[in-house]
């Protein structure tokens, strides 16, 4: 027999004779009034959970996750403020209605059904995906998330304590408000909720203000994997830095009375703590699963012996607040009322075109005010003797700290974050000066985590700093790749453009350096960051274009609220001469403080038309050497230098081959996944007749002599064209 209606049944059977479960008397807190508020709606999360099953039956609804079980949540939301941001459990509807109850929101229900029903109408995602959500709640909506929303709520959390002393001029958090994420008890085992949970303690220890509630929601099973029982207290109760508390999830008393104490240590003493709540989980996991094809049936039983809406019924009726005649009306009408919206709402419009899914790809503009570039007495004073040099030709590792400390002078609400950056100054110097002039709470240490760095700078974003954080290599992204992918990347895309993640993620990559780290140091490959739609890739080759395109990244994130992937060839840091020892032919000037180089722009040096040599970082550098060679054998070359790798310039790219005979890729990334396989396709597509590319190897990078075997080089780039123009 279906859960769905033995629940149902149960629940009716036993609130007309009173057979309630046992529990503890209603604590103190919730006045009658409320605590029936709070009833309403639980009963409102059950009903869209019987709804929404029942619509999928009819075809007319698609994948959910229900909330039956977890209706407790709606007394954590009675315990905050309509304002304190919350990155909530995908089982927390109840939350979210209770919240609007608070804030005074009409339309959930009908708002939470057209999700139900992938309408376009759907006001969180506009029918790209089931998800809680909402701007004027102050809950960014989530999927399917496994854990990957803790790290940014612990920026979030955060950001309310910097932003007391450096307001950003996009701020929406309240001053005095607090962070809360949720998640589930399976959840809480995943590498990315430990190291957050291990992130906020060490945070909290060392005296960094962290409001950041952490609300575990134990139904002690994961899909069909069991948590041991008392695991979660036993492994989270003593955290050093982060506050324990904890109650039974069924009782809205008790969640209540124990949220709000934790809410008051987290929002009075600015720091951590842990709120464990024991659930239940009722009709499985989500979809068609069926608990009874893992479980015993006595266990599922058991679970539902315990309904939520049962003990709120039995503690609503010793309170004096309603009958339980009134408790079965309040259930039954809202059940009736759900489901005429229901037949409503599924006959509204659906996405139906490409063009409409991707519509919220890439996030609106927003206003800013002018940038006027850094104040010249603040900058001379700033950068003191180091002025007199930039005008000289310099490394690039030297020009992208110069270009850093304009961006920070010049906007207050930039920050750099990551491993190292602050007192050693980055592993190459590339940040060098820049915490000592700027500050510890602008250039931060953070510990050696990239899910923490990369959801700092998430969180932070979500109060209005522009976030510049760095990965020390380009092989620890992998550590991290999903808070892009995952995180970043996908939220203007499920909220219509109202929430976004715009940052500057520098990463030092790709190989060519010499006797230094193996594959962990050399990474020559981009493969992760190119299939994530809407991001942006740049990658500079000289110090100049380097300065000029971070600014551009800067203020694609700034004003366009982009994520920018800035990728920083690790071998052309310290790079001076181009031909020979001694010409100083690969460094440049440093640019003026107002230039940038756009996106879709694309560099050509040389007007050679026997053969176009495109490529980016180091192999514009070798391409660079290739073609004085060329020219010695009367072959005359332009080296198209891209730049931006995503989204390809492609019309500029276009325009500087024309005239030329044949075209040579140069990708110093492997041959599968690399940069070559989208421009050969290119290619192929507007008919350029004679193309080939001169790509890596698929193989990992090794130290020593052997560094650049697997890459190409000078000397492969002059063979390669002279076999093409043959």
């Amino acid at each position: 027999m279906d859960r769905v209606q033995i629940v149902h049944e149960n629940f009716l059977s036993r609130l007309a004779t009173g057979d309630f479960p046992e529990g503890a008397a209603p604590a103190p807190g919730l006045t009658a009034d409320e605590a029936l508020q709070l009833y309403r709606a639980q009963v409102l999360s059950r009903a869209l959970d019987i709804q929404s099953r029942a619509m999928q039956k009819a075809g007319r609804g698609f994948y959910t996750i229900g909330s039956s079980g977890h209706e407790g949540m709606a007394a954590v939301a009675k315990a905050l403020r309509p304002d304190d941001i919350a990155f909530l459990h995908y089982r927390d509807a109840a939350f979210q209605i209770a919240r609007a109850q608070q804030a005074g929101q009409k339309g959930m229900m009908r708002g939470m059904l057209l999700s139900f029903a992938c309408s376009s109408e759907d006001p969180t995602s506009g029918g790209r995906h089931k998800v809680l959500g909402s701007r004027a709640l102050m809950i960014p909506p989530q999927t399917s998330t496994i854990a990957s929303h803790l790290p940014k709520a612990l920026g979030a959390a955060y950001s309310i304590g910097l932003s007391r002393r450096r307001a950003p001029e996009h701020g929406c958090l309240a001053r005095d408000g607090l962070a809360m994420v949720s998640f589930g008890d399976a959840s809480a085992n995943h590498s990315t909720a430990q190291g957050t949970i291990n992130a906020a303690g060490w945070t909290s220890i060392q005296g960094a203000p962290l409001p950041l509630l952490m609300v575990c929601e134990d139904n002690g099973i994961g899909i069909s994997t069991k948590t041991p029982s008392g695991w979660i207290r036993a492994s989270m109760q003593h955290r050093p830095g982060v506050r324990y508390f904890e109650a039974d999830g069924l009782d809205i008393f008790a969640v209540f009375a124990a949220a709000r104490a934790a809410a008051q240590y987290v929002r009075t003493q600015k720091k951590p703590a842990f709120l464990h709540l024991r659930m239940v989980r009722l009709y499985g996991h989500a979809g068609a699963d069926v608990a009874t094809s893992y479980l015993p049936r006595a266990e599922v039983e058991a679970d539902e012996a315990n309904d939520p809406l049962l003990h709120s019924a039995r503690l609503l009726v010793l309170k004096g607040a309603a009958s339980a005649e009134t408790l079965s009306d309040i259930y039954q009408s809202t059940l009736e009322a759900v489901a005429v919206e229901a037949a409503q709402v599924v006959r509204r419009p659906h996405l139906k075109t490409a063009a409409d899914v991707m519509a919220s790809l890439i996030p609106p503009k927003r206003h800013c005010a002018p940038s006027n570039g850094p104040d010249p007495q603040a900058r001379e004073t700033l950068f003191g003797a180091d002025a007199a040099q930039m005008n000289a030709p310099q490394p690039m590792s030297r020009i992208i700290n110069w270009a850093l400390h304009d961006l920070m002078l010049a906007h207050p609400e930039t920050l750099i974050m990551g491993e190292d950056v602050g007192r050693k100054g980055g592993v190459y110097g590339v940040t060098q000066k820049l915490q000592a002039r700027f500050g510890r709470d602008r250039v931060i240490d953070t510990l050696l985590d990239e899910q923490s760095i990369l959801g700092l700078a998430i969180g932070m974003a979500h109060n209005g700093f522009v976030p510049m954080p760095e990965i020390q290599f380009l092989a620890y992204l992998h550590n991290a790749e999903d808070q892009l992918r995952g995180e970043a990347a996908t939220l203007p895309f499920f909220s219509m453009g109202q929430w976004t993640n715009p940052m500057v993620l520098r990463i030092a990559g790709l190989g060519y350096q010499k006797g230094f780290g193996g594959h962990f140091h050399n990474d020559n490959s981009l493969a992760v960051l190119r299939d994530i739609p809407g991001i942006i890739i740049a990658c500079p080759s000289t110090g100049a274009d380097a300065a000029q395109m971070l600014r551009e990244c800067h203020r694609l994130a700034r004003e366009e609220q982009r994520v920018c992937v800035f990728v920083e060839p690790i071998a052309l840091y310290p790079m001076r001469d181009l031909h020979g020892e001694g010409d100083g032919g690969w460094m440049t000037p440093y640019p003026d403080p107002e230039k940038t180089i756009p996106l879709n722009t694309v560099g050509v040096h040389g007007e050679g038309g026997d053969v176009a040599i495109v490529t980016y970082g180091n192999g514009h550098f070798l391409s660079r050497q290739a073609q004085k060679q060329l020219l010695a054998s009367d072959i005359k070359a332009r080296v198209i230098d891209l730049r931006w790798l995503a989204p390809l310039p492609v019309e500029a790219l276009l325009a500087a081959l024309q005239d030329c005979t044949h075209v040579l890729i140069v990708d110093e990334c492997r041959r599968t996944g690399g940069q070559a396989e989208g421009l050969m396709a290119l290619m192929a597509e507007h008919g350029i007749a004679s193309f080939t590319r001169l790509a890596a190897e698929d193989s990992f990078i090794a130290t020593g002599p052997a560094y650049a075997a697997t890459m190409p080089s000078c000397d492969s780039i002059v063979a390669a064209v002279k076999a093409l123009v043959d």
